[in-house]
């Protein structure tokens, strides 16, 4: 019998100005990402396709989320940032300008420079509250960060390619980024807070430490081996507040 083949899959197809970005300096890049995912890589100069041929058992994670690095890559993303997608806290979300504003290429062009901003810095901004990074390509526009973090930059996004004014967006990006400050804060000191200190209780409260001394005597009464003669012994001392009187009926 022979052995079993290798599985190999289409990743993902790549703009023809691209491919060379993809393969790198004397086959660099190329043998990174192979190193990086574990699979032998076949790029395709004339169709752009990528085709992977895989270990018998490759990390299913990996498997799964080489396609958007490639397509990262493809679309304007440096392959030393998009090969941070094979890590399984780090995503991708892509936006195809022409749905929003149609297929006239002026008006893409048009929404590119407004998600870019005078001398980028709309695209900064929202790189820098988000703590994300973006990539616009033709006619596309690409976030990848943290699930926090491309949650938080979607609206802004979402909010320039419906027109809104960029004040507004950058406004509303600030907005979340405070709210969810706040919130993970919040979950902070929920976790970080211990059990509560019992000590306080006995100081506000006279009598409550002696009281407490007793039920636990009394319970461990309940449980002790009778058999035991050090657990009868000192379960039948007495606490200097407590007294045994006998009375008759």
């Amino acid at each position: 019998m022979g052995g079993s083949t290798a599985p190999v899959e289409l990743l993902a197809r790549v703009p023809k100005n691209r491919i060379a970005v993809l393969i790198g300096k004397a086959g660099q890049t190329r043998k990174m990402l192979e190193e990086a995912s574990g699979a032998t890589l076949d790029i395709d100069s004339q169709t752009g396709e990528v085709m992977a041929e895989w270990e018998e058992e490759p990390d299913p994670v990996v498997r799964m989320k080489m396609p958007d690095v490639i397509l990262a890559i493809g679309r304007g993303l440096a392959p030393s940032r998009a090969v941070q997608l094979i890590q399984d806290d780090i995503f991708l979300r892509m936006y195809d300008i022409r749905e929003w504003v149609g297929r006239q290429p002026n008006q893409t062009r048009r929404m590119r420079s407004r998600l870019i901003g005078r001398n980028g810095r709309i695209r900064s901004l929202i790189e820098e509250i988000s703590n994300c990074e973006m990539a616009i390509h033709g006619s596309t526009v690409l976030v990848i960060g943290d699930q926090d973090g491309v949650a938080l930059a979607a609206p802004a996004i979402e909010g320039i390619l419906r027109g809104s004014e960029h004040s507004t967006v950058l406004h509303g990006l600030e907005q979340d980024r405070k709210r969810m400050r706040m919130q993970s804060r919040q979950l902070q000191t929920f976790e970080e807070r211990g059990p509560t200190d019992s000590s306080k209780f006995d100081t506000l409260v006279p009598g409550l430490a002696q009281a407490r001394r007793r039920r636990e005597r009394r319970h461990k009464t309940s449980q002790i081996d009778p058999s035991d003669s050090d657990e009868v012994s000192e379960v039948m001392e007495l606490a200097n507040d407590e007294s045994v009187t006998f009375e008759e009926e």
